[in-house]
């Protein structure tokens, strides 16, 4: 719960929390060790892990027509998104989409909280699903972890530390080998792993600077990423409000909590036994009852948790859920309200717009201009012409034979030099004259259209302007 007068935290004994979670009082470092979870929103996440980490992990391989299906080449500023090819002239699409996830972030939080934090985020994933699990599966569940932790160095904890290391480097490594593949590919990774050192010593030098670092991250930084470093949960308190759905403790049926009740005892009590289930499940070391909180990535353990507690006490589940703070004051009410309704129908319509823009994109983008220092010209004993250059960017992945064709007025288009073909994902410019009968001009700056097309469909249609001499200014 919260003071309305003072911006700390209120703790559940009355005292105020002026620090995070992961702090002592001394302010030293708080090692969280949490209970591993289980339960029905557990499954569920771990079905949603399996699936993403896996998408993450093979998409990298996947060709389509002989070249990654996704692959982000910042150093040759090359881009496949699903097999598409985006290049440099495509950054207005960029644009729109970087604005567009913006608006999705902060709508999405203001509506459904941290929901992405606790089942898509890759910190969370890694965290929990990886590294976690193989925590688990060599140091034993948290009460072995603290006991482990704490005791000295002997064989016991010497080989468990030392096989858990190499597991989790070995974990970073693949992580930092998928990440770099999905820049370059994974062709030039394994030429990188694979090859001699002194030929590939710059990549080879990054690869195992990035997987020192995801080592330290989720070996030792772990839950301080979400806390200190993600700018995500720092915006949380200026998103979130009362109507924001988040995992929260029900406090109106839980207050006043305490043990069950013995057959003399007449003092009121709410559903919360004060077994702390909820706290030891917590991966960021908060207590949920205390309120929503920055640590809180809503990842549902003390969900699954209460509800065991709540099965075995024979009390209805629920007390720790998916809510609003408005619906759990006045008790009524649904959470998806016309307010979450609207709101999810416009970042539908933002995702149908982006979507719409990325379809609409055309294969050969051209842009015209006229050679600079160059004027009207004498073409034959009653004609003129003007000399353009075209530079044509490929977007596709076959050679694209161009052909251009004057859509306004009388003329011709004389292409100089060989017939335009663009390669495949590649960028060209060419020369060619427009030339216009002088019975046709009108004025010294003539407006033209010249279109663009490809084996007899039009591509694009580019609006420019001819001069001429100005005696055919009337």
């Amino acid at each position: 719960m919260r003071d309305k007068n003072a911006e700390t935290e209120i703790n559940r004994d009355g005292s105020f929390r002026d620090r995070i979670s992961t702090n002592t009082e001394e302010g030293k470092r708080a090692w969280i060790h949490p209970k591993k979870p289980k339960g029905r929103f557990y499954n569920r996440r771990r079905v949603v892990a399996a699936v993403l980490l896996s998408l993450m992990f093979v998409f990298p391989w996947i060709r389509f027509k002989g070249e990654p299906f996704i692959l982000f080449n910042i150093f040759e500023r090359k881009f496949i998104l699903f097999g598409q090819l985006f290049w440099p002239q495509d950054f207005h699409l960029v644009v729109v989409g970087i604005i567009s996830i913006i608006v999705f972030v902060i709508l999405f939080t203001v509506i459904f909280g941290r929901l992405f934090c606790g089942w898509a985020c890759p910190q969370t994933l890694f965290m929990e699903f990886l590294f976690r699990q193989v925590e688990y599966l060599i140091d034993g569940d948290f009460n072995k972890q603290k006991k482990l932790r704490q005791q000295p160095w002997n064989f016991d904890k010497i080989w468990r530390r030392t096989l858990k290391t190499v597991i989790f480097l070995l974990i970073a490594f693949a992580l930092s080998f998928t990440f770099f593949s999905y820049i370059v590919g994974t062709d030039t990774m394994l030429a990188v792993i694979t090859g001699t050192p002194s030929e590939h010593y710059a990549g080879l030098a990054a690869l195992l600077f990035f997987t020192g670092i995801i080592y330290f991250i989720y070996s030792y930084f772990r839950e301080q990423v979400c806390l200190i470093v993600c700018p995500y949960g720092r915006l949380q308190g200026v998103l979130l409000d009362n109507k924001s759905v988040v995992v929260a403790y029900d406090y109106k049926r839980g207050e006043p909590r305490g043990k069950q009740k013995a057959k003399d005892d007449t003092a009121p009590r709410g559903d919360c036994i004060d077994c702390n289930s909820c706290v030891v499940v917590c991966p960021t070391g908060i207590d949920i009852r205390n309120g929503t909180q920055l640590e809180c990535i809503n990842c549902t353990a003390c969900i699954d948790a209460c509800d065991a507690i709540m099965d075995r006490a024979g009390k209805p589940r629920g007390l720790i859920r998916y809510s609003s703070e408005k619906f759990i004051a006045e008790g009524k009410g649904t959470i998806f309200n016309a307010r979450a309704m609207a709101y999810s129908g416009f970042l539908v319509l933002l995702l149908v717009l982006l979507s719409s823009l990325f379809m609409m994109r055309t294969e050969v983008e051209a842009t015209i201009l006229r050679v600079p220092g160059t004027m009207f010209q004498e073409y034959g004993p009653d004609s003129y012409s003007n000399i353009y250059k075209i530079q044509l960017v490929n977007k596709t992945r076959k050679d694209m034979p161009v052909e251009l064709k004057l859509e306004s007025g009388e003329g011709e288009v004389i292409v100089m030099g060989d017939p335009i073909v663009v390669e495949g994902s590649k960028v060209m410019e060419a020369n060619f004259l427009l030339v216009k009968p002088a019975t046709s001009i009108k004025s010294s700056n003539t407006p033209v259209v010249v279109g663009v097309y490809c084996e007899g469909e039009q591509i694009e249609k580019f609006p420019t302007t001819f001069i001429a001499p100005n005696s055919f200014d009337k």
